[in-house]
């Protein structure tokens, strides 16, 4: 991943990442440095929080934690639930299937961003997009969350 920019944050800027990543997760994040990352052949923006890759731009305009940020902050809401046997497939950048959902935050609804975690740990393995609300989510087959950003990509591999 080649940088084609990298400037500090104004105050307000700051003040709206740190409002939406509150609305959806429920996290405060907290930080001296906050900096933004662009790339040149990427579809994301990178916000470094004291140098450590913990917020992303999803379609420009909507700042989301990355899975590095969320296993830091540890998001309160927006959390899809999987069980053991779904996580090597989503490390690996699956969408999440019904049947690997142990639980999901019923608040969630179709077209939200939320956050993949493992049940036994509470580690984050992905972050995706809803594809229905989350009390639809458990269930026996189908498609429920599409991943955009997972363990071990690019933008988790990423370093300042």
């Amino acid at each position: 991943m080649q940088v084609k920019s990298r400037h500090h944050l104004r105050s307000d800027d700051i003040d709206a990442i740190r409002e939406a990543v509150a609305d959806h997760l429920g996290v405060d994040i907290d930080g001296d440095a906050f900096e933004l990352v662009e790339f040149v052949d990427a579809d994301y923006e990178l916000v470094l929080v004291d140098g450590d890759p913990a917020v992303f731009y999803v379609d420009d305009d909507e700042p989301f934690l990355t899975v590095r940020g969320a296993n830091d902050y540890e998001p309160e809401t927006g959390v899809v639930t999987v069980d053991a046997g779904a996580i090597s497939f989503v490390s690996d950048g699956a969408d999440v299937m019904r049947p690997g959902i142990v639980e999901a935050d019923p608040a969630i609804r179709e077209g939200d961003l939320v956050v993949i975690a493992e049940e036994t740990h509470e580690k984050v393995l992905a972050v995706g997009r809803a594809l229905v609300d989350g009390d639809e989510m458990a269930g026996e087959s189908g498609k429920v969350v599409s991943s955009i950003h997972h363990v071990g990509d690019e933008l988790y591999e990423f370093s300042a």
